[in-house]
């Protein structure tokens, strides 16, 4: 009998039998506890003494209809802006890493260094930042002074930066010293051990903490809007101005979930990615 002609057992199907019911059920069960909390909170929210006038404040759909095109079109900025400071930060954290992970007392100088960019942005409030660079630089009045938008880029780079150069850290001396030994005892130079060896493992093992990081830099680019550029936080702010009407808000906040879903979605699958390949299955 080969392979093909293989005719599960009478338990075989039993089992297959019982694990479809049990996920049937469990489906069930999931879909009912969350339908019945969710009218619990229905209830409760739309029950409350002040809910009429909380509805009139934040959640009224002609001013959300007619402020959702600044807004929508602020949120451009938001995006573009999160793209140019992911790759930023990524790349400066990627170098601050590598150097903190320089041996030999020559490097001490620039380990030092690294640490203390780490230890100085990565308990700095990222507002103190954005306020000191594009509130305070402007004020030097140098030549060439980038708008304030670059200015406020360049904050939320030197912010992350130093949150992913410890991931990216801890992804490298997570790689065990006997495959640097092995690299070096086969000729290759440092630069060539960490490139071809230490940070293709380092990265892969640490791409779940690195995207939840850029998930938080998703959420932070709205606060650029301090400075002054119209982003969808600010046109929100605007709209929110012109009618006394707190719905541009909602509208900003709902548009901001939506372009999180996606990263976080990415990050949920390759975070289980790597737990199935830790336990080999």
């Amino acid at each position: 009998m080969t392979l093909l002609d293989h005719v599960p057992s009478e338990a075989q199907l039993r089992r297959s039998a019982y694990r479809r019911r049990q996920t049937v059920y469990s489906v069930l069960v999931a879909a009912s506890s969350t339908a019945a909390l969710g009218t619990l909170l229905v209830i409760a929210v739309t029950g409350a003494p002040g809910w009429d006038r909380v509805r009139r404040s934040f959640l009224d759909p002609e001013i959300a209809r007619d402020a959702l095109p600044t807004v929508l079109s602020g949120l451009w900025l938001n995006v573009r802006l999160l793209v140019c400071c992911a790759v930023g930060a990524l790349l400066l954290g990627l170098v601050i890493a590598v150097l903190r992970t320089l041996r030999g007392p020559v490097f001490f100088p620039v380990r030092a260094l690294a640490a203390g960019y780490t230890y100085t942005f990565r308990g700095l409030p990222l507002i103190i930042v954005l306020y000191l660079l594009t509130l305070g630089v402007p004020g030097l009045r140098l030549q060439g002074m980038p708008p304030v938008l670059v200015l406020g880029g360049i904050a939320l780079v030197l912010t992350y930066g130093g949150y992913l150069a410890e991931v990216f850290r801890a992804g490298i001396e997570s790689v065990h010293s006997s495959q640097l030994a092995a690299a070096r005892s086969l000729g290759l130079t440092y630069r060539q051990t960490m490139r071809h060896v230490v940070l293709p493992q380092a990265v892969r093992r640490v791409a779940p903490p690195l995207l939840n990081d850029v998930v938080a830099l998703q959420k932070d680019v709205g606060l650029v809007s301090l400075a002054g550029p119209i982003d969808a936080v600010r046109a929100a702010q605007i709209a929110t101005a012109q009618t006394f009407n707190y719905t541009p808000y909602v509208v900003a906040g709902v548009l901001f979930v939506l372009l999180a879903i996606p990263l976080i979605a990415v990050t949920d699958w390759v975070t289980l990615r790597a737990a199935r390949r830790q336990s080999g299955g």
